[in-house]
């Protein structure tokens, strides 16, 4: 990486990130590999046409990736702050995913919304999900 402009470090940091995340939730499927690609393939187009964004790119790509996941494979990554039980979620329509944030800035975190706490930063989700 040692020739690699910033734009192309970005995008494979942010790629690194996004798949270690996918690799913690056990979901780092071959197809959930290819949405990778296609996020960091839209967002080196984005990043193209807007340098100043490059420090965003990793957030970015995991919305992108976590947006897709929900359009075919459901919610990703789900919460493993919220301890409720079967029913209880299943009340609510069963277990809610953390979000990025923050959503367009640099040092991007897992998020549980619910309980307004940061779970991990973007690209360590190994360390809570390895720890429950």
């Amino acid at each position: 990486m040692e020739d690699m402009n910033p734009l192309e470090q970005a995008l494979h940091t942010a790629r690194a990130l996004v798949l270690a995340d996918l690799a913690a939730g056990d979901v780092a499927r071959a197809e959930v590999v290819s949405l990778v690609e296609d996020a960091v393939s839209h967002r080196r187009w984005w990043v193209e046409q807007w340098p100043e964004g490059v420090e965003y790119v990793a957030g970015l790509i995991a919305q992108d990736v976590q947006d897709a996941l929900l359009e075919t494979h459901g919610r990703w990554p789900l919460c493993p702050v919220c301890g409720k039980s079967r029913t209880e979620l299943a009340a609510e329509g069963g277990p809610h995913a953390l979000e990025v944030e923050p959503e367009l800035g640099a040092d991007p975190h897992w998020v549980c919304g619910k309980a307004a706490v940061v779970v991990a930063p973007v690209g360590s989700l190994g360390a809570v999900l390895g720890a429950g």
